[in-house]
């Protein structure tokens, strides 16, 4: 029953966006029903969030209902696995992070490479060390040296292995040498909320997933990924990783929608449009990416490919040369960074 409505609700998203820009714009692909978009993760977080933003705005476009259905586990690998299992036909579509996307063939989780997907991209997310303001971390120098003092005893909320909020910590981890207490949680939103309840003493989730908390004065923001300071709407200036740990690694996140590449190309063609003409100009998501800390920044096709490498790359490597992984990222054609 899922998936048959996941199908019906992609076939509605195409149809909306047919509505605005045309046929003759926007291609022959003309699904005459709803359109769903798995997002194999809880309610709430990062992913939920920009999409249901992301499936309004092609509601508005094209005049098709699209159907949202959250499937979490296996850190995003069962709502992924489900969207590949579907027909290959334009008609299920799954969301998240591409590096999520890229590091499950590495994970043993799903044997389907990055090149397999159609990527359509629209946000790049940074990850931000955050505390509990009760947590006795009132900065990066308290936390790295409590994480020295008491090795593995610091607990740090994510959403699980591939998360970007565990991608980040692992970095830091790596590159400060020290480890620490991972607690996992199906999604960003959880993850966050643990922290803000005294549940875990840190969270490396995404800036778009602790925003709230953090102009609520619930945590405590210490560092963001990022090797430039982060300026959040409402709250102000938070300093960049690297004026503590400066052979940090640091990407851009990018966050999209895609679907299995051997789909019928009339699929892509339209989608392709709806892109270039409506997404890459949604003031919704634009307003959506200045209130959370992230970056707009759509593209389609190889170009989202190749946005997604970095990420994907130190992600892979690092969960490869840390034992975490069942597979060898060069097997995949990811490249060592």
């Amino acid at each position: 029953m899922i998936m048959k409505s996941v199908c019906y609700g992609l076939m509605g998203t195409a149809a909306m966006l047919l509505g605005i820009a045309g046929p003759a714009e926007a291609g022959d692909w003309k699904p005459a029903e709803p359109v769903t978009i798995i997002v194999p993760w809880s309610p709430g977080g990062s992913t939920d969030s920009v999409t249901r933003i992301l499936a309004g705005d092609l509601e508005k476009a094209l005049g098709q209902t699209i159907v949202v259905v959250n499937q979490p586990g296996a850190a995003g690998s069962v709502g992924t696995t489900n969207a590949w299992k579907a027909d290959h036909d334009g008609l299920t579509w799954t969301a998240g992070a591409a590096v999520d996307l890229g590091s499950y063939p590495v994970l043993g989780m799903l044997d389907v490479p990055l090149k397999d997907w159609r990527l359509y991209l629209h946000i790049a997310n940074v990850a931000v060390v955050g505390t509990n303001p009760d947590s006795g971390i009132d900065s990066m120098d308290d936390l790295l040296a409590q994480m020295k003092a008491n090795p593995g005893q610091v607990t740090v909320a994510t959403a699980g292995i591939t998360s970007g909020g565990h991608n980040a910590m692992e970095a830091i981890a790596n590159a400060a040498d020290v480890t620490y207490k991972h607690v996992t949680y199906d999604g960003g939103k959880p993850a966050v909320l643990s922290t803000v309840s005294g549940e875990t003493q840190v969270t490396t989730q995404l800036a778009s997933e602790q925003a709230e908390m953090i102009r609520g004065k619930r945590i405590k923001p210490l560092a963001v990924l990022a090797s430039a300071p982060l300026n959040l709407e409402g709250y102000g200036e938070i300093p960049p990783i690297t004026n503590w740990i400066d052979n940090v690694q640091v990407a851009n996140n990018y966050f999209g929608i895609w679907a299995p590449a051997d789909a019928p190309p009339e699929v892509f063609e339209t989608m392709d449009k709806v892109w270039v003409d409506v997404i890459s100009n949604s003031q919704a998501l634009k307003d959506y990416a200045a209130g959370r800390g992230a970056f707009f920044d759509p593209s389609h096709g190889d170009a989202a490919q190749t946005a997604a490498q970095p990420m994907l790359s130190q992600n892979a490597w690092m969960l490869w040369d840390g034992k975490k992984a069942k597979n060898n990222p060069e097997d995949y054609g990811i490249k060592r960074p």
